[in-house]
């Protein structure tokens, strides 16, 4: 099974609000996640960010690979 952390779209139209999800890589993107591991809110001044980086790790450790998009936001909690 191949694990992907990737984001999920919430909200309404024109006021997107996204969840950083894990979940198998065949899923579809609003599918049943494995586990929600944060939260991306870009409408807001500053944009929201939180994501749970201890569970995101027990994630990579289990071979999980985030996309492009989630890896850049890991880099901005990071930092």
């Amino acid at each position: 099974m191949a694990l992907r952390i990737r984001l999920t779209r919430m909200g309404s139209k024109k006021k997107p609000f996204y969840r950083i999800v894990a979940l198998d890589s065949k899923t579809r993107r609003d599918g049943r996640a494995l586990e929600y591991l944060g939260h991306y809110n870009p409408m807001k001044e500053p944009v929201e960010l939180s994501i749970n980086m201890e569970r995101v790790q027990a994630w990579l450790d289990q071979g999980a690979k985030p996309t492009d998009t989630v890896r850049s936001l890991m880099k901005k909690t990071a930092s």
